[in-house]
């Protein structure tokens, strides 16, 4: 499996972001552990996750829960999760940033987790209401506390990247924004993290759970490139993200075992840089 590096730690250039299985719609617990350890398998390392990753706040930290189920006797795999959204019992979103929220919900996290030390711990989302400072200096003291071994955040801009590397003193070691086919409006932060060498992990990289199995009914260069290869749309997808720059790292969705072993294998698809810039097109 081709490597790369999230705050100097090698993971695995593709991980798998766990979040369909525990929303509404989720498959059965057993399926979805098969997909984890599919996952594992095909030798990915890194496993995306947050705490509001569930049906509602009935079963807030469905997914940590799963994870932790699943990883039960495996080493060397990374566990993201985030904390800073919340959930209602209507399974609506919303948002908390308060530092004394953010240090709750880590150690909420850490418990359900099973860890001392949670392997990397991002910000979800920033909150209006909070000024992004203190939100990410609760990363900081977390950091400090030994709490997190690294701290992320996630749907920053580019000015709110450069702020919370400074208020982490340098030690932000990745960004998680939406990027795909669908969505291109992050490349401005994944420029920026390849300039600063931060990881960027972009989640939906194939449009969503929903919208994954159409990427190349909706995005005809993508299909054509694919038939070229032999290779799904969705191979072509996330060979073109890890093309982009060293420190990209994409997080397909996936709740079943077919789609992560499938997406596991674009680190082995090589593209020419004609099919590069055919790909990077956007289609109207």
């Amino acid at each position: 499996m081709l490597t790369r590096r999230i705050g100097g730690v090698e993971v695995s250039a593709i991980g798998l972001g766990a979040m369909p299985m525990s929303l509404e719609g989720r498959p059965d617990r057993a399926r979805s552990i098969d997909t984890i350890r599919t996952a594992i398998d095909k030798g990915v390392t890194l496993i995306d996750t947050a705490d509001a990753y569930s049906a509602d706040d009935s079963d807030f930290g469905h997914n940590e829960e799963l994870i932790a189920e699943a990883l039960k006797g495996v080493d060397g795999v990374m566990v993201a999760t985030k904390g800073g959204h919340t959930r209602t019992s209507d399974g609506s979103w919303g948002l908390n940033g308060r530092p004394e929220y953010l240090k709750a919900a880590c150690d909420a996290s850490l418990r359900r987790l099973g860890v001392d030390a949670i392997d990397l711990y991002q910000f979800h989302r920033p909150d209006p209401a909070v000024p992004i400072a203190e939100s990410v200096g609760a990363l900081a003291e977390l950091l400090d506390a030994g709490k997190i071994k690294l701290a992320g955040v996630s749907n920053f801009d580019p000015a709110q990247i450069r702020q919370a590397d400074e208020i982490l003193g340098g030690r932000l070691a990745s960004v998680q924004n939406q990027f795909s086919p669908a969505f291109r409006s992050s490349e401005p932060e994944l420029e920026l993290c390849a300039e600063l060498d931060i990881a960027f992990l972009p989640w939906s990289p194939l449009g969503g759970i929903s919208a994954a199995g159409e990427l190349g009914a909706r995005f005809t260069a993508f299909a054509e490139v694919a038939r070229a290869h032999g290779v799904s749309p969705q191979q072509v997808c996330l060979a073109w993200m890890l093309a982009k720059a060293p420190q990209v790292v994409p997080i397909p969705g996936s709740s079943r075992p077919a789609s992560i072993a499938d997406s596991a294998d674009a680190v082995h698809l090589e593209l020419s840089e004609e099919e590069l810039g055919r790909l990077d097109v956007p289609t109207p």
